[in-house]
């Protein structure tokens, strides 16, 4: 059986299967419990049975139970020709209870593949609009109604979980850190102070990572992600600033920092970017083979919109399953959306919880990077701190974690040098939903772009100046 629509085209429908879905609700009400969460009034075809199903809707949610007599008494005082016989062909058309769930799934594939028929419908109606000349807007929206296609339809997944299934997860998860399985909590990038102070990024987290310009931010983001990459995790990462080249060099530095501290030919970042001798060829060409089988992948586009992030983190997460983190490089950077008369503030909040719902519908820790306001310039005691961020929406309320990155000699290079601080970043935990706040000490390896651990804490460092 099928329906026709505007286009011209044949969409599925089953008025049987609607017919005993009805009859069954009405003549055992019971059952409405095993389908609310599944049906919509949408999986009604035929109008009066999508008015009937509404009704057994809203009397299930003011009263909690539903009767025949109600729902007759209800269609009375509606345009809707005959009732009674409306109802009695419904309850006739009962076979048995046990039909029920075959109906339901008749129902929802019925559904889904209109909803889909519908989608490629409306991206063809996109596609050919003469107005339509920016390609990747296009494909951003194309993106955003084929998703939304394949979504919330009201699928069998159990939202409510009892404490036994909480605290089974729970336990197995305390099993496989007991067992030293690697990253059996959290992914880890391969900082001991960083992962200790974390156990780990968690999936579906927003990690903000937050600094003034200079501090390094997009080296320690670069730092991680190859980090990750080397065990063979796929990290996307949008570079909204620097060209995905830019960011090719940097990985390269770094990685050729290595292979000095292996004692190996030292190549100098003035020597990678001008010329290098034989020997220093041959071990930069090395690292570039070590190099070139990471699972990382840039997006260097500028002026995306979230939109636009969310499209293309749908599309590589469907292409790369096992996807272990995002990275955004950087909060400013993102284009808001067009013609909004709201305050800065508010945008930025709604893009901050845009892609904390991305993070989470992606299964995924995502990295936010983000500049801070200028009233850090203008405290004696220019570390970051929470209000730093106040400005610039609700992101405090939404960051699952918050780290601020800080380098004394940067503001302060003679005292730092007298202090013997030189180089040494804090990272500072100004927020952890899951976990302890405080600072962690890493060396920042400015030739190279390279942040290592700082094996001693700087007792030098006073957050009180």
């Amino acid at each position: 059986m099928s329906l026709i629509d505007v286009q011209g085209t044949e969409l599925p429908m089953d008025l049987t299967a609607e017919r005993q879905v009805l009859g069954i609700l009405i003549k055992h009400p019971t059952q409405v419990d095993r389908v609310i969460d599944r049906l919509r009034p949408s999986h009604f075809v035929d109008l009066a049975h999508r008015r009937i199903y509404e009704i057994i809707l809203e009397l299930y949610h003011k009263q909690g139970r539903i009767s025949y007599t109600q729902v007759y008494n209800r269609l009375l005082n509606e345009s809707i020709e005959s009732p009674a016989e409306l109802l009695i062909a419904l309850t006739e058309s009962f076979v048995s209870v046990t039909e029920l769930e075959p109906c339901v799934e008749i129902l929802r594939r019925s559904e889904g593949v209109r909803r889909l028929v519908k989608a490629c419908e409306s991206i063809k109606t996109l596609a050919m609009d003469p107005k339509a000349e920016d390609l990747a807007d296009i494909q951003a929206q194309a993106q955003e109604i084929i998703f939304n296609a394949t979504q919330g339809d009201g699928g069998p997944e159990n939202e409510i979980k009892n404490l036994l299934e909480v605290l089974s997860t729970c336990y197995m998860n305390l099993l496989n850190r007991k067992e030293g399985l690697e990253d059996a909590y959290g992914l880890s990038v391969r900082f001991p102070s960083i992962d200790g102070m974390t156990t780990g990024f968690k999936k579906k987290d927003l990690i903000i990572l937050a600094a003034r310009p200079s501090m390094g931010k997009t080296a320690l983001l670069l730092n991680m992600v190859t980090n990750v990459a080397k065990r063979d995790i796929p990290v996307l990462f949008f570079s909204l600033e620097m060209d995905a080249e830019q960011l090719g060099d940097r990985i390269v530095l770094s990685e050729l920092f290595t292979y000095k501290q292996e004692g190996r030919q030292v190549v100098t970042s003035h020597e990678y970017q001008t010329k290098l001798s034989d020997e220093q060829f041959q071990v930069t060409q090395q690292a570039f083979n070590d190099l070139y089988d990471l699972p990382i992948s840039i997006v260097d586009k500028r002026g995306l919109t979230v939109a636009e992030i969310r499209a293309k983190a749908r599309r590589f997460k469907a292409e790369n399953p096992n996807l272990g983190l995002i990275v955004i490089d950087y909060l400013q950077l993102i284009k808001p959306p067009a013609q909004s008369n709201r305050s800065w503030a508010l945008i930025v909040g709604e893009i901050v919880r845009e892609l904390r719902d991305l993070a989470g519908e992606l299964d995924v820790p995502l990295i936010l990077c983000s500049q801070l306001n200028r009233g850090v310039e203008s405290r004696d005691n220019k570390r970051p701190m929470m209000s730093d961020l106040r400005d610039s929406g609700n992101i405090e309320e939404f960051a699952d974690v918050v780290m601020f990155l800080y380098r004394d000699d940067y503001y302060n290079p003679d005292l730092a040098k007298e202090k013997g601080t030189e180089g040494i970043a804090e990272v500072i935990f100004a927020k952890q939903r899951k976990g302890a706040t405080g600072v962690v000490y890493l060396r920042f390896i400015r030739e190279y772009t390279r942040f290592i651990e700082e094996t001693r804490r700087p007792v030098e460092v006073n957050h009180g100046s």
